[in-house]
């Protein structure tokens, strides 16, 4: 378990470097050390048994290093700025029907379970916080069976690389997150859990989405599973600067049964703001941004869901970091790593 006295701000998946003006030869070179590799399914249907197998294990290789990086770069990092998500890609066609065989054979597994117990070894002993973020098509809470079959598989594949890396044997002691998404809801949810395994019922976290459920829907779990706030959805859907005195934050830090709460945190990209503008003007990030006026004047919603760069509202910052004292912090900015030092420095200036 991480140390769960400290105050945490992370980032999500990837490395920037510093000097992003470097040829970008060089700077692909650099962060491509702490960044996984992909291939598609159609590249791998239309080589031969071999040369695709081949090029499976040269991804899962690089993969597994370059996740190593990453935790070891973190590691470095002041300890309030030592928590990291993991990218979801790093075993091509693990859950493919036509090549998940390869991850089962006991070679093959042998080679996962001790490059996945390098990197967790590593997080635990330079107390780096990581989690898992499933993607879009990970919905547990489908009405359609074959969807919430591949769903559970998916979520699986994840709980079987946070047991590798040495995760998932107490509650909370590593985050995998989804939201809520399919028609049945927060039952839907419900209903699955029996059906998990206990890695992953002790990892599953649910946060709450922009669109459809929200924060009050997530709340129906609180006795089920950890909850993760986001408050940037809840600002799109629900249409408040949500406080952390709220009576509902206090749900959700009670959620995680004495673990140190995450939530999360993103701004609107400039193209989702810059609807609400005549021509001529520009946006204005030094005040909180008024929704409903957004709204009114012609931004919409589906287009504020988009993450910005950076965070250059410092009000919305001092906002995202008034939750600190009782928050890990994870930034979900394109910018990453440049992103969350950004907030971590507003957030020292602020002390």
């Amino acid at each position: 378990m991480f140390d769960n006295s400290l105050q945490r701000i992370g980032f999500c998946c990837k490395y920037m470097d510093p000097d992003q003006d470097q040829k970008p030869k060089i700077l692909k070179e650099i962060q491509s050390n702490f960044t996984e590799r992909q291939t598609t399914i159609t590249w791998l249907n239309r080589q031969t048994k071999a040369v695709a197998e081949e090029r499976m294990l040269d991804i899962v290789e690089h993969n597994m290093q370059s996740a190593y990086n990453l935790v070891d770069y973190v590691s470095t990092l002041p300890e309030n700025r030592r928590m990291v998500r993991l990218g979801s890609n790093q075993l091509p066609g693990a859950t493919q029907d036509d090549w998940k065989y390869m991850w089962k054979d006991p070679t093959n597994r042998k080679l996962l379970e001790t490059g996945f117990a390098k990197v967790g070894q590593l997080a635990k002993d330079r107390d780096v916080r990581l989690s898992f973020h499933p993607g879009q098509f990970c919905v547990l809470a489908s009405d359609r069976p074959e969807v919430v079959e591949r769903s559970v598989e998916e979520f699986e594949y994840h709980a079987d690389m946070a047991r590798w890396l040495g995760y998932g044997q107490e509650f909370q002691d590593f985050k995998i997150n989804v939201h809520i998404s399919g028609r049945k809801g927060y039952q839907g949810i419900i209903d699955i859990l029996p059906r998990l395994s206990d890695v992953a019922r002790n990892t599953i976290t649910i946060e709450n989405d922009e669109m459809c459920h929200g924060l009050d829907q997530s709340l129906k779990l609180e006795k089920h599973v950890a909850l993760v706030l986001d408050v940037h959805h809840h600002w799109i859907r629900d249409e408040e600067y949500i406080q952390p005195n709220d009576d509902r934050v206090k749900r959700v830090i009670d959620s995680w049964r004495g673990v140190r709460p995450a939530m999360h945190y993103s701004y609107s990209r400039d193209h989702g703001l810059a609807m609400a503008l005549q021509e001529g003007q520009d946006i204005d990030h030094s005040k909180l941004q008024d929704l409903p006026a957004l709204l009114q004047a012609g931004a919409k919603k589906q287009k504020l869901r988009a993450h910005s760069d950076y965070f250059p509202n410092k009000d919305a910052n001092t906002w995202a970091l008034s939750f600190w004292k009782d928050f890990d912090i994870q930034c979900e900015a394109k910018a990453k790593n440049l992103a969350s030092e950004q907030l971590y420095l507003q957030a020292l200036s602020n002390t």
